[in-house]
């Protein structure tokens, strides 16, 4: 009779983890925000987020007939009456009238061809409110997930070494360690974000990812200091392998399901990390776009009741943010199946 071949780890705890219907949404949610991004990212989508395409705060479509008061004023902008003739005889300046009116002109045709109302509604510079949306989240899902990769790296690299050596090394690691969390993470993250000459998405991935590297550190370590008394580890070192081995080779495999939790919890405090340097002025700079700058710019349109964009905003970065929560929690239950009943 034949036996049954048991699932390895990785193997069931993937099939838990799609065992429930809500791992199936959460994932088809993530992977449409990825395609997006992706999009995005090769221009095939929002491409033109930068572009004019609708007057002053242009209403979403469902509010298409809505006073616009602010569009109306910036189609008013280039109107110049026509000169009298008395008038450039006495006027020094007449010579450069016609080009003054011509100009004008020219700048209401083109005021006349923008739209009135656009899918989600436009900003203050007629932009399209959901061609930024989606642009804004390949930058900042870029950030979250750059960060988080080099913050694990970084932490499970120092944790590893700490946790396994111990001794001088390990309290030199440990000293390091109390230096970044004695301060308050959001006070660090402004200080070397304020500190820093340059501004833009590598240097806010980079800020993100070398303050963010603690808490792997201080799990990996642990677990590390316990793997290291294992039979298996101990077999490994009769047989002669080394220690690079034994730490990456023969302990990581047993503490990366850890290590993969940590790094999507970290995506979603990356996220939100960025949107309070951006709305702070420290994130990403005012000539790209991130969901952070975007709430930053909704400030001055609430006071004139243009609403659509924070909406908007906050109704697409609350979806990824809450889905990938979700699916976190779902995968450390996967993996640590222990843990949930607890």
């Amino acid at each position: 009779m034949a036996q049954s071949q048991s699932n390895g780890f990785w193997a069931a705890a993937g099939k838990r983890l799609w065992q429930s219907h809500l791992s199936k949404v959460c994932v088809a949610i993530l992977v449409f925000f990825a395609g997006m991004a992706i999009a995005s990212k090769l221009g095939l989508v929002a491409s033109g987020w930068s572009q004019e395409v609708g007057v002053s705060y242009a209403n979403p479509s469902f509010m298409a007939n809505a006073e616009n008061i602010q569009g109306q004023n910036s189609l008013m902008k280039g109107r110049v009456e026509t000169i009298d003739a008395e008038t450039r005889e006495v006027d020094p300046l007449a010579p450069y009238y016609d080009k003054i009116v011509a100009g004008a002109k020219q700048y209401e045709t083109q005021a006349h061809e923008l739209a009135w109302s656009l899918p989600l509604g436009g900003d203050k510079w007629g932009r399209s409110v959901l061609l930024k949306v989606i642009k804004g989240g390949e930058v900042s899902m870029t950030v979250g997930v750059l960060a988080a990769l080099l913050a694990v790296t970084l932490g499970t690299i120092l944790g590893a070494i700490g946790g396994y050596f111990g001794r001088a090394i390990g309290d030199v690691l440990e000293w390091f360690y109390s230096i970044f969390t004695s301060v308050p993470y959001i006070l660090l993250v402004l200080a070397i974000a304020a500190a820093v000459p340059t501004k833009g998405v590598t240097t806010v991935i980079v800020v993100l990812g070398l303050t963010g590297w603690t808490h792997v550190y201080r799990l990996v370590r642990a677990e590390y200091i316990k793997q290291r008394g294992r039979e298996y580890v101990q077999a490994a070192n009769a047989i002669g392998a080394s220690h690079r081995r034994m730490m990456f080779g023969h302990i990581l495999p047993n503490v990366s399901h850890l290590t993969l939790v940590q790094l999507s919890q970290l995506v979603i405090d990356f996220i939100k990390a960025e949107v309070v340097l951006s709305f702070l002025g420290f994130g990403v700079p005012t000539n790209s776009i991130s969901w952070g700058v975007m709430i930053n710019e909704v400030t001055v349109e609430l006071v004139l009741g243009k609403w659509w964009q924070l909406a908007t905003v906050a109704i697409v970065m609350s979806t990824f943010v809450v889905a990938f929560g979700l699916f976190t929690d779902l995968l450390r239950d996967a993996l640590d199946p222990k843990a949930s009943r607890r």
